[in-house]
């Protein structure tokens, strides 16, 4: 999504799960409610009956390949773009309705790509989309410190890095104290600290009872950081849910690797080779297999057995990438 908060003031004003034949009320504690929404493009279907809750405070991810439809349902929720069909509703307002201007202003909103005025300061920047947004002025200073730019907030933007101008792009989506937020690809340009950082302040956000969507496409930063996931493939919900139901969901096996002593290898090969296991493969004295969940502890079972042969073993869940590719072709 390439559109800026400052080229578009009202945004800145602003097991496998899958998804239920069913549509619920409207009504409830959801932050977001999607309900059938579709966006036609001439013959193109760019999302396709989408249905979909956020609860407040929940961290949601949503994820997909490139052209599944995220930026499109990003714009929709964001009430810049109307459905073709359906219904969509952001702290109870639908997005389509007059009232939705109001609770555009409790929104906070980044894009992908943030677009700055090169020659105003840091704190600049955020005292003017302060006024566009009718904040006051007070926030600005904390919201930089909040990103960790206190230090900069009197240096012009044109001498920020890459990372620096992400973390005031996500300073003046916080501006208002929002209670929702649309996250694009936010960790853009932040090194590795930064980036920690930046989930802390999510969770503590969540804490508060701000809910939270964010799209990324680096798929492990979001692995161990989300509520729950849901899974966009060409235009439709295909999978939600926590990152581990969408393992379990899918019987994706786990990852076992052994490293053995020397006088154990032959008694910890032939335990294996009876062990209901697959691709086992040696390097040396490490040993590497694919394990079934169901099968996880009799495994266990038998090699702590062997004492003194195996001198380490890890059991390694299936990644998020590893459930990404299961559920997204």
């Amino acid at each position: 999504m390439a559109s800026s908060p400052l080229s578009n003031p009202e945004a800145g004003l602003a097991g496998a799960a899958p998804v239920a034949a069913s549509r619920p009320s409207l009504a409830g504690d959801s932050a977001i409610t999607l309900r059938g929404v579709v966006k036609q493009y001439g013959a193109v279907r760019a999302v396709d009956g989408v249905d979909l809750d956020v609860r407040r405070g929940e961290v949601l991810g949503l994820i997909g390949h490139n052209g599944a439809g995220k930026s499109t349902l990003f714009k929709m929720m964001l009430g810049l773009l109307a459905p073709t069909a359906g219904e969509i509703l952001v702290q109870g307002a639908p997005v389509s309705g007059r009232g939705f201007r109001a609770v555009r202003r409790g929104i906070g909103y980044l894009p992908e790509n943030v677009v700055l005025y090169d020659n105003l300061s840091g704190l600049e920047t955020l005292r003017f989309m302060a006024r566009l947004k009718g904040v006051a002025q007070s926030e600005c200073s904390a919201a930089l410190a909040r990103v960790g730019l206190g230090h900069a907030g009197q240096r012009a933007v044109r001498g920020y890095s890459k990372g620096m101008r992400q973390r005031l792009g996500f300073a003046q989506a916080l501006l208002g104290k929002p209670q929702v937020l649309f996250l694009d690809e936010p960790t853009t340009g932040l090194d590795p600290e930064a980036i920690r950082a930046f989930h802390a302040t999510l969770r503590e956000l969540s804490d508060e009872g701000v809910t939270l969507v964010i799209t990324s496409h680096i798929l492990a930063e979001l692995q161990d950081r989300v509520d729950r996931l849901a899974i966009l493939t060409s235009g439709r919900i295909t999978a939600q849910g926590s990152v581990q139901s969408l393992r379990e969901g899918l019987a994706l096996p786990l990852r076992l690797e052994l490293r053995v002593a020397e006088s154990g290898r032959e008694a910890v090969r032939q335990a294996l080779c009876a062990l209901p296991l697959e691709g086992l493969s040696w390097q040396g004295l490490q040993a590497t297999a694919r394990c079934a969940r169901e099968a996880k502890m009799a495994v266990l079972a038998a090699l702590a057995g062997l004492r003194g042969a195996v001198l380490d073993l890890q059991l390694h869940e299936p990644s998020l990438e590893d459930v990404f590719f299961g559920l997204a072709h």
